[in-house]
């Protein structure tokens, strides 16, 4: 048998894995914590026990394994990375991602407006790829700057610098909502681009600096593990590429403290909400990496990054595509998985991905 082929062959099997580890984890993440998104950590125990949530739990209408915005806006990042990519490869465009990308969340500003995807005159039918989906036309309570930003139809520039200068759009604004649908990033590109395009992908709703480093920095951890380095090399990696960027203090700090965090004792969901409770891009970033890094279980590892007071749904979503992309689909816990909304269709986007990127 042919050695080289046979590398090669592995060597795609992994990669695809990862991404799909990716897609499905961060869904499943967010699935866990959705229904909790709200409340306390107080008010979870008291409704679900003294562990808190220990699976899928009931969310709107008794419904389990309902996603949120979260996946959502994943889901139309990578569709877009794919398209762009795509481009690239048949018609020898480049730097078209920008576009495609800002074209996708309008697609995904439709989901929250409409109750079902809009008819097509023109072409008897439905629209193609994700529009087309009636389970992502629900509102799960999206972030108010992710809305208004993508209703202003702003394209990122890659041209222009990462300096820490405050975005066109929302400036004052570094929600999660930045960081929660940046993972795909990591999946279509090394590193350094990976943290590029994101950062400026996420500019698309929110402007400050922190906002957007820490997409960038969820999008080149998640590289460095596509990579095959462990996680604590990831973000080691990936701190010192922000330390060559003004402004990236904030983001470094919340980083360094989940290492730092992750390395005293046995993890709690107290320790958990000493990082804050994950509204800002940073602390969710942060939660879901000491989440990840402190429980060597990836089951335990999930519920720990849902059982806080905060959002719980983004931390849980970050913390799914950390784990995911570290030990692919095969890692995740399948009973949960099977339970997950849309999760066939987004195996399907994630294979597509892994095909179309495999082609570099």
């Amino acid at each position: 048998m042919n050695q080289p082929w046979r590398h090669s062959w592995h060597a795609a099997a992994v990669y695809r894995s990862r991404v799909r580890g990716c897609l499905l984890g961060g869904a499943l993440g967010d699935a866990l914590g959705y229904p909790v998104e709200f409340a306390s950590l107080d008010r979870i125990r008291a409704q679900h026990g003294p562990r808190g949530v220990t699976g899928l739990v009931p969310g709107a209408h008794g419904a389990l394994g309902l996603v949120s915005d979260d996946t959502q806006m994943t889901l139309f990042t990578a569709e877009a990375l794919r398209q762009a990519h795509a481009r690239e490869r048949e018609k020898g465009i480049g730097g078209a991602w920008p576009q495609l990308l800002r074209q996708a969340y309008e697609r995904w500003l439709t989901t929250q407006t409409a109750s079902a995807p809009p008819a097509d005159p023109a072409h008897g039918g439905t629209p193609a790829g994700l529009a087309a989906e009636p389970w992502l036309y629900a509102r799960r309570a999206p972030g108010n700057a992710c809305l208004s930003g993508v209703a202003q139809k702003y394209a990122p520039d890659p041209a222009l610098p990462l300096d820490g200068s405050p975005g066109e759009v929302n400036p004052d604004s570094k929600g999660c909502g930045t960081v929660m649908r940046s993972a795909p990033f990591g999946l279509a590109a090394h590193a350094d681009a990976a943290f590029a395009m994101a950062a400026r992908g996420a500019q698309i709703t929110h402007g400050h600096p922190t906002g957007y480093y820490a997409a960038g920095a969820l999008a080149a951890v998640v590289a460095h593990l596509v990579a095959g380095e462990s996680l604590e090399g990831a973000v080691l990696r990936t701190l010192r590429l922000l330390e060559r960027h003004p402004g990236h203090q904030e983001t470094t700090t919340a980083l360094r403290e989940a290492l730092d965090l992750a390395a005293d004792g046995a993890p709690t969901a107290r320790k958990v909400e000493t990082l804050g409770e994950g509204w800002v891009a940073e602390q969710a970033l942060a939660v879901a990496v000491y989440c990840a890094l402190a429980e060597p279980r990836v089951t335990d590892a999930l519920l720990l990054s849902v059982n806080h007071s905060g959002d719980s749904d983004s931390t849980g979503s970050i913390c799914g595509n950390l784990l995911g992309t570290l030990h692919g689909d095969v890692g995740l816990p399948h009973p949960w998985v099977e339970r997950v909304e849309g999760r066939t269709r987004i195996a399907a986007l994630a294979d597509d991905l892994a095909a179309e990127c495999a082609r570099r």
